[in-house]
């Protein structure tokens, strides 16, 4: 299933939606399909002129410029958002790294960490009044298949005593982002706000370019010619169908009365231990959300009280 066939009957007229790296890959996809039915998109990018060129072709879209691992970026889009937007729909948290070299955000904290999601839980906290405003919202978290490759070491987030490793950097991200959508179901819930972390596919986009091709090949992901491997039987997906699940995920009147879930293939994944599908249980356990959150909330000054 690709996005664009998973909002074929729905109407988005007058939602507003902002999608984090919302001009490439996964990112670029779910804004067509969110715009395709009527939903104004903001797109906040690192390159806002290559943003929008991107975007060409595409109507009812907006860019913003946004450096997720800069703290004062965050907070500039989110008071330039609220004063010119009074509600928000659907936040979709796209945008991240993958298995990049250590290098660190100007706090000191791992990149991995940074971008994909403290920056995003920042973010969030501070768009919470346009949430709240539009009474039945929905907060999409790209978590992946790889947060089966390492829980959340809260000894040590930022790699400071242990050696650096890009995979299990990543893999710790995208575990957060799963707890992330957990503790803020939580928090949302009374106030029409939903949280679900998804797992888009196995998907060779440009932002993962930089992988070497043993690392590729590790993976069985490019054909001989270099072009990525499409099997959605066994994971492989382009961006279209990669896609479908954060859409799914933003939209589905399935899942009104849901939150706090890890999805995948446009269905709410089983809780497994030795499968590589499904998620693991450590990524949905609420007191690891907890303590991720308050963690958070230390880490940025920014909460979100249960009332």
């Amino acid at each position: 299933m690709s996005a664009m066939e998973v909002v074929r009957n729905a109407d988005l007229t007058g939602r507003v939606a902002v999608v984090t790296g919302g001009s490439s890959g996964l990112g670029l996809e779910t804004v067509r399909a969110l715009a395709s039915s009527g939903a104004r998109v903001h797109v906040p990018a690192l390159d806002p002129v290559a943003a929008r060129a991107a975007l060409s072709g595409i109507g009812r879209v907006d860019v913003w410029p946004l450096d997720l691992a800069d703290e004062a970026s965050v907070k500039a889009f989110a008071d330039a958002f609220l004063e010119r937007q009074g509600r928000l729909d659907i936040l979709v948290l796209n945008a991240g790294i993958m298995a990049q070299p250590l290098f660190r955000d100007p706090r000191g904290r791992e990149a991995h960490f940074s971008t994909n999601f403290l920056g995003h839980y920042q973010l969030t906290a501070l768009l919470w009044p346009a949430l709240v405003a539009a009474r039945t919202s929905r907060v999409v978290v790209m978590s992946s298949r790889g947060h089966q490759i390492s829980d959340v070491d809260f000894e040590d987030i930022n790699f400071v005593r242990r050696p650096y490793d890009k995979w299990m950097a990543y893999g710790q991200s995208k575990t957060a982002n799963a707890l992330f959508a957990v503790a803020l179901d939580r928090r949302g819930r009374g106030h029409g706000v939903r949280a679900f972390s998804v797992h888009p596919g196995m998907i060779v986009t440009p932002g993962i370019r930089h992988l070497s091709r043993s690392e590729f090949d590790d993976f069985d992901a490019l054909e001989a010619d270099g072009t990525p491997v499409i099997d959605p039987t066994m994971d492989k997906k382009n961006p279209e169908q990669g896609a479908a699940t954060s859409v799914w995920c933003a939209t589905s009147p399935a899942l009104s009365s849901s939150g706090g879930v890890y999805c995948e293939n446009c269905d709410i994944a089983s809780v497994q231990i030795d499968s590589p599908f499904g998620v693991r249980p450590y990524a949905i356990d609420p007191e690891r959300a907890e303590i991720l959150w308050q963690m958070s909330a230390m880490l940025t000054g920014l909460d979100i009280v249960i009332t």
